[in-house]
């Protein structure tokens, strides 16, 4: 995004239906009181059919039983699908309306669904279709619900130019929808111009200014 930029849950076993109450006193019910058939088999058949669809009816759903959502990576590889076509409707129910979404090559982060939102939805109006991100590696770790990824970007299945990065996601349950939204991101991506080991001397002046003149270091 840097340059223009399932959680299994727990099934909980029904309760064990009152004495006289269940699928098989329904079923005891029903063959005491079918009606008789003339027809011989098929009337059997169309009696057994109604008997099992009529029991099977009566066992309720467990109560208090959760869907089974998606993972923090497949959150994130929902994500990634969303911008890639350019629909923001998708994107939009994976961000949190409180998440902060650091583009490391922009001043400042972009804070809120709201804004973060509007950066995409300039990006997606102002990136050719054919530019994709394509994700190269991702991790969740140990932690479920932080996630890693490399990518880059292609356009028309060709890697484009210095578009190679890597992001950090940290996701949270929204206990109102259930499901895992984005709460956290960052973006750091490669750049196009490679100091190389002159990085390293810029480093070290810095360090050796900030060693002499520490009060600058409050500037930062």
């Amino acid at each position: 995004m840097a340059l223009i930029h399932h959680h299994l849950a727990v099934p909980v076993a029904p309760a064990p239906p009152p004495r006289g109450h269940g699928p098989a006193t329904a079923a005891r019910r029903l063959t005491r009181h079918r009606p008789r058939c003339r027809s011989g088999a098929a009337a059997g058949a169309r009696g057994w059919t109604m008997m099992a669809v009529t029991a099977s009816s009566m066992v309720e759903p467990a109560s208090g039983e959760e869907t089974a959502a998606r993972s923090a990576a497949d959150v994130v590889r929902a994500f990634y699908d969303g911008v890639n076509r350019r629909d923001l409707a998708a994107v939009e129910p994976l961000i949190a309306e409180g998440c902060v979404y650091e583009d490391l090559v922009f001043p400042n982060p972009f804070v809120g669904r709201a804004e973060i939102l509007g950066f995409f939805a300039g990006f997606m109006g102002s990136v050719s279709s054919d530019l994709r991100f394509v994700i190269d590696d991702i991790s969740a770790g140990d932690d479920s619900r932080a996630v890693g990824v490399t990518w880059h970007l292609d356009w028309k299945g060709r890697p484009f130019p210095f578009s190679r990065g890597c992001s950090f996601y940290r996701l949270q349950l929204d206990e109102k929808q259930q499901q895992l939204q984005i709460v956290y991101g960052r973006d750091c991506v490669e750049p196009a111009v490679k100091p190389g080991e002159s990085a390293l001397l810029i480093i070290r002046a810095v360090t050796w200014i900030f060693e002499r003149f520490p009060r600058l270091a409050n500037m930062l």
